[in-house]
């Protein structure tokens, strides 16, 4: 924990010295990086940025993108919707072109409403919400896949290996957490599997014991949470030590060591769906010791589908010859680019063609390996 808090220190020092850069490098092609520097899914801004960022000083040094240097400009929206709006604005008013963010789904799509307005290009690499892309907006890119596609993952995982008799579904009330958890229920029912309760908590709860209590009563073997894990990882804690021995499931947004801080041994045997393992491909081993040799850990999900972002991103003004975003948005659709998350291509919403998650079992030492 203290090391992400120094990491959010350094990142929020980036952006409130960002601004007095423009004019000091006003032919840079600046890059805004919009994600959580605060607030308690800090850790996932982490990985945003430390992808992001890597990608642009490997693009410049290796030249930069027709002549240009490319700037990454850090802005916090602690993954708070109001909070992203007024970011979004200040994106605008800085009359920076380029979005690689934002992170929470319920902020990103508010946000998203502005860069299309404004004609800003965005590329998201952890929202995963379907309603971001579903508008018809030419403005809006993704490098991570769908909420109504994990959900099928989990759902199927669920039904197919572990056979529960009795499922309970619940959810953060958020866009992103009770997106995923309708998307893992209707799998289930479609399946013919039991959802014996649908419930939502509310974001930042600390205490669950009416809910374990229910749980119980309600003869629940087996629980799906859609969200965050700064909950889950609470309520992981909580169930253990109430006697609810129960397997947990949830989806990218709990996939982070510190549920392992929070929940301890609890935390052991909890099914995680998450984007490959990107650190993991041989092809990706001299980018891994890149970050390895900044002491940063290029393992968390939205690491590599951040830095693919800020690539295709970059390709993309290549491919237009132009930092037109209307010419590079066009680029973006046209073309197939080969990153280190693999060949993406997107489609007329702006979605990845081809994305897969794998479900994962995690360890109480904050390891993880793929389910079987």
């Amino acid at each position: 924990m203290k090391t992400n808090q120094r990491l959010s220190k350094l990142f929020l020092a980036i952006a409130l010295t960002g601004a007095a850069s423009y004019t000091l490098a006003a032919d840079n092609i600046r890059i805004a990086l919009a994600g959580p520097v605060t607030g308690p899914v800090a850790q996932y801004g982490d990985m945003q940025f430390i992808g992001a960022q890597m990608a642009i000083e490997q693009i410049n040094k290796a030249g930069g993108v027709n002549g240009q240097q490319l700037e990454g400009v850090v802005y916090d929206d602690a993954c708070d919707p109001k909070q992203a709006v007024a970011v979004a604005n200040k994106i605008v008013n800085d009359g920076v072109s380029f979005v690689v963010g934002h992170l929470c789904s319920s902020s990103t799509q508010p946000a998203s409403d502005i860069y299309e307005d404004e004609g800003i290009l965005m590329i998201t690499a952890a929202s995963t919400s379907p309603d971001i892309t579903s508008r018809g907006y030419e403005m809006i890119f993704r490098t991570i896949g769908l909420d109504s596609l994990q959900g099928p993952t989990a759902g199927n995982f669920i039904a197919d290996n572990v056979k529960p008799k009795n499922v309970a579904v619940i959810h953060d009330k958020q866009q992103y957490g009770e997106g995923i958890a309708t998307a893992v229920k209707k799998t289930l029912e479609d399946k013919g599997v039991k959802v014996g309760l649908f419930e939502g908590v509310n974001a930042g709860d600390k205490d669950f014991s009416s809910l374990i209590a229910k749980l119980k009563r309600e003869g629940v073997d087996f629980v799906y949470y859609g969200g965050y894990h700064p909950e889950l990882g609470l309520l992981l804690r909580q169930s253990k030590e109430k006697g609810l021995d129960v397997r947990f499931m949830g989806p990218e947004g709990v996939g982070h060591t510190e549920i392992t801080a929070i929940a301890g041994p609890a935390s052991e045997g909890l099914y995680v769906t998450l984007p490959k393992s990107f650190d993991q491909d041989p092809r990706n081993q001299q980018l891994v010791e890149a970050f390895k040799a900044k002491k940063q850990d290029p393992s968390g999900p939205f690491v590599f589908p951040s830095y693919a972002a800020v690539q295709v991103m970059a390709e993309g003004i290549e491919k237009a010859g132009s930092t037109d975003t209307d010419k590079v948005a066009e680029a973006l659709r046209s073309n197939t680019f080969d990153t280190p998350t693999g060949q993406l291509s997107f489609d007329e919403k702006g979605d990845l063609k081809d994305f897969n998650f794998v479900v994962y079992e995690w360890h109480q030492d904050g390891t993880k390996s793929e389910a079987k």
